[in-house]
């Protein structure tokens, strides 16, 4: 079977919610990140694209369903570029990349752009139907920005409660102090902050039309552990987990180009990276923090590595907590994970975050010429999903 290659990766800038992109639609973030990152790659034709493939956590609104479909149409791309939305809620943007790379490896394609986009603060409340016509009780609107909603009552109670109350329950299985998690979130926001400050992501994320941010909306300098230290306990009266030792809610779009390697002569360009290794896990829902664990150790088996080789990892930040526990049983350098921030400070639009870490896996491991990286997602309801990158130019 032949090999998946990354040929280029862009995303808009991640706004916070009700922030820089409350007035921009989903469908068109999803538009600019594809517009922009196929700008990476000029000498591509837009219709040798032999598939579109998108992440959305969220489509009961403006993302009209098949989102993919709506931004290769926005962006302006040939009628004849097929797309498709993949929903694996936060895992979305990854798992769009992993069945593109599949269908490169398998003949099916040539090219893929894969990605994701969430806007948090567009998601719409929806309203479910009566089981008759005409209730005379009183209505409620259930918001669809994030966590579990009109809940089958079959679902068990331990496996429905808030994201929040799951990492509370890892902090108390693997005892992970509130200091640490306060010092794990500061590193994330002095590390973001120093990436865009040296330029890290200036060739990485695109502008949006009409919408003036220099830097991603979230990342705040001046973030300390002796400030982070004041805030209350978000989930628990006696917690650990805070709003900021926590990823926030945002809006932003990411995407991927992938290619076999004869694809170079279509794309006009050399690949990035080659896709070495994937993997899909599953685990408890109340423990879904932890399941990339499993889905990363998996990855490196099946791209025939170890732990000791892997020079860059790019971890979800979903929570600190989570982001600690998965690094401790790894038993990695926490030096080598996120070293341009992570999304505790950058910020965690569901369906653009897979499509982000990939980005910025295959940029760190050309930066610091290494050769092999892992990007490592969890998902609510108890999944994970990691990818391995190989640096083809430090294989050589």
């Amino acid at each position: 079977m032949r090999s998946a290659f990354v040929y280029a990766a862009a995303r808009t800038h991640f706004g916070r919610i009700n922030g820089a992109f409350a007035g921009t639609r989903p469908d068109d973030l999803a538009a600019v990140a594809l517009a922009g990152t196929l700008a990476k790659v000029p000498e591509l034709e837009a219709a040798r694209i032999d598939d579109v493939v998108w992440g959305l956590a969220n489509g009961a609104g403006e993302d009209n369903r098949n989102v993919g479909r709506m931004a290769v149409l926005l962006a302006g791309l040939p009628t004849s570029v097929p797309a498709t939305t993949v929903n694996r809620l936060c895992g979305s943007g990854l798992d769009a990349a992993m069945i593109g790379s599949r269908a490169i490896e398998t003949g099916d394609a040539e090219v893929v752009v894969a990605g994701g986009v969430e806007s948090m603060t567009r998601a719409p409340w929806v309203l479910p139907k009566p089981n008759r016509a005409f209730p005379v009780d009183n209505i409620t609107a259930v918001s669809t920005t994030l966590g579990w909603r009109l809940v089958n009552p079959a679902m068990p109670k331990g496996w429905t409660i808030s994201l929040g109350e799951c990492n509370e329950i890892l902090q108390s299985k693997f005892s992970i102090t509130r200091e640490r998690q306060d010092a794990f979130a500061a590193e994330s926001h002095a590390k973001a902050s120093a990436a865009w400050s040296e330029g890290f992501y200036d060739d990485l994320v695109v502008p949006t039309p009409d919408v003036g941010l220099t830097c991603d909306e979230t990342i705040r300098p001046d973030t300390t552990v002796e400030k982070l230290a004041t805030l209350k306990p978000a989930f628990r009266p006696d917690g650990t987990i805070t709003g900021g030792n926590a990823s926030p809610l945002n809006d932003g779009a990411s995407a991927v180009v992938l290619g076999s390697e004869s694809a170079s002569s279509i794309i006009g360009a050399s690949a990035i990276a080659r896709v070495a290794g994937r993997a899909t896990t599953a685990l408890d829902p109340d423990l879904f923090g932890y399941a990339p664990v499993e889905a990363a150790n998996a990855a490196l088996s099946r791209a025939g590595i170890s732990w000791s080789q892997v020079g860059v990892v790019e971890l979800n930040e979903a929570f600190a907590v989570q982001s600690i526990a998965c690094i401790d049983a790894w038993d990695i350098d926490p030096a080598i994970v996120n070293i341009k921030g992570g999304a505790i400070a950058i910020g965690h639009p569901l369906g653009a975050s897979g499509g982000r870490i990939l980005g910025t896996l295959a940029h760190v491991l050309h930066e610091r010429k290494e050769r092999w990286g892992v990007a490592a997602i969890c998902i609510g309801v108890g999944q994970g999903l990691a990818v391995v990158l190989e640096n083809i130019q430090s294989a050589r």
